[in-house]
């Protein structure tokens, strides 16, 4: 039996982002017990020339709701990238969950040979296959970034663990 693009994509999407808002309930925990504002966390990086954390979890969303849309072959919705509190973050995660949610898992399946087009910024655009998108480049992005947000909250101190960050 093979691995449908559905199968391959929405529910491995939807599971990520249901952990990245345990974590950032633990982080919401985590200042609380400490004292501090949550604010502190949104500009948080690892490297001074990366992208803050705030930046983080809006190019996951971003990332999940395009590929979601890019497979269906439907548009995504487009959000601001304006959060500036934890709990906007977390209300962004939400709305992403409730988009890939909602597309139909026969919209995706057969989308293999789907050609999906991604703009970029120089005005060239990247090509491919629904699959090829799928495995070399909306996942392993989605990984980076919310593996980013995790590594920023554990750097934080943060108490999450390899458990949090793959699920339940």
């Amino acid at each position: 039996m093979s691995l449908g693009m559905y199968a391959a994509s929405s529910p491995v999407l939807l599971k990520m982002l249901g952990n990245v808002l345990n974590w950032l309930e633990a982080a919401k925990a985590h200042a609380e017990q400490k004292k501090f504002e949550t604010s502190v966390y949104l500009g948080l990086r690892l490297a001074p020339d990366m992208l803050p954390f705030a930046r983080q979890i809006q190019i996951a969303s971003d990332i999940a709701k395009g590929c979601a849309a890019r497979l269906a072959g439907i548009e995504a919705p487009r959000w601001e990238d304006n959060e500036a509190s934890l709990d906007e973050l977390v209300a962004r995660v939400r709305r992403t969950i409730d988009f890939v949610a909602s597309v139909p898992a026969a919209q995706i399946d057969g989308s293999e040979s789907r050609a999906i087009e991604i703009p970029m910024r120089g005005g060239e655009s990247l090509q491919f296959k629904g699959e090829d998108y799928l495995r070399f480049f909306a996942m392993p992005n989605f990984y980076f970034h919310v593996t980013t947000t995790y590594a920023l909250l554990r750097h934080a101190g943060v108490n999450l663990g390899k458990r949090d960050y793959l699920g339940g």
